[in-house]
């Protein structure tokens, strides 16, 4: 009986928390594992912003010759529409439509030009 009686004592059981050591070596791997992946992450979303700028900037250089081709388009249209109006046959036509005539030499007046005179061949100059 001496030996149930054994088994029969209850033994005190402390169940304190666990507290482990820090593992500075862990630590430290684990920091420059984050340090690397940050880094990395700061990379590919770096490439990732320049390679969406030039496609966007691609876009906006279409556009842009898309915009002077139309300009282009413009300026020939507005050059010729110049030059139709310039055209002589146009103004006499517009002239005999109205009844304007042609001067005779007598209606036109002719100025003459005045040429400046010579400056004197001594020129005064003040002194002070």
């Amino acid at each position: 009986m001496a030996e149930a009686f054994e088994y029969a004592v209850r033994k005190d059981v402390r169940n304190n928390p666990i507290v482990r050591e820090v593992d500075a070596e862990r630590q430290a791997e684990m920091w420059k594992t984050a340090a690397l992946w940050t880094l990395l992450l700061v990379a590919v979303m770096f490439w990732t912003w320049q390679h969406f700028e030039i496609v966007r900037h691609g876009y906006r250089l279409e556009e842009v010759q898309r915009e002077r081709t139309v300009e282009e388009d413009a300026g020939r249209h507005l050059r010729l529409d110049i030059e139709t109006l310039r055209a002589p046959a146009r103004i006499e036509a517009l002239a005999r439509k109205q009844r304007l005539v042609t001067p005779t030499r007598e209606d036109a007046v002719v100025i003459e030009r005045v040429m400046a005179a010579e400056p004197p061949a001594q020129s005064v100059v003040a002194r002070r």
